[in-house]
């Protein structure tokens, strides 16, 4: 990976008080794809909005992987450890230090969300994962993820994101200490509309416990 300076990136402040939205694509997307949802997700709200630093057939990704579904796990690993470096240049760059930081990522973007929450906690301590599932097959996760909070939106015919590793990533957050929300849909993967309705309003329950 470049420096954590040179990684393309999108950044808006937002308005004050508002939200700061750590935004991340899924696959072959780009820093600007989720831009739209965010007055959906987050009225005012700020956003960081980095771009995936693996190339795989000219598709923007996240981590490698070996085929649908089978991640390079060590690679998985490694560039969640990139993300947590970049986001601590981020909140330095940007004066963001005391700013509550809310990932949302979906598919390929809420895996490496997912795997950066279990590797590094208090780096994305509150998460919104569309058609996410568990990143980190063969690795014991034995974190302190106690008042981290995860929301998982999932089809639950999804070919892409199995329902019993959407389960699974639920299961191990929530042994480790994470309060998690799973919502199930009909159908496959991708966002569907009632899930950003649902996650805007777990969003603002979630900014509320922050400023209580």
């Amino acid at each position: 990976m470049a420096s954590p300076a040179e990684w393309p990136h999108q950044f808006e402040a937002g308005a004050a008080g508002a939200p700061l939205l750590l935004l991340l694509h899924g696959t072959g997307g780009t820093e600007h794809d989720l831009l739209p949802l965010v007055d959906r997700l987050a009225p005012g709200a700020g956003y960081l909005a980095p771009r995936g630093p693996v190339q795989e057939n000219g598709m923007n990704r996240w981590f490698r992987r070996f085929a649908e579904g089978v991640f390079d796990v060590d690679d998985v690993v490694r560039r969640a450890a990139e993300l947590t470096e970049f986001i601590a240049w981020a909140r330095a760059r940007y004066d963001l230090t005391d700013r509550p930081l809310i990932a949302v990522g979906l598919s390929n973007g809420a895996n490496i969300g997912l795997a950066t929450a279990l590797l590094h906690p208090g780096t994305l301590p509150t998460l919104v994962a569309f058609s996410g599932m568990y990143p980190l097959e063969g690795r014991t996760i034995d974190a302190d993820l106690s008042g981290s909070s995860v929301a998982l939106f999932n089809g639950k015919d999804d070919p892409m994101a199995p329902f019993e590793s959407v389960t699974r990533v639920g299961s191990i957050l929530q042994s480790r200490g994470a309060e998690v929300e799973l919502t199930v849909r009909e159908g496959g993967h991708g966002l569907h509309p009632t899930e950003v309705t649902s996650a805007a309003a777990w969003i603002a329950s979630s900014t509320r416990k922050v400023q209580q």
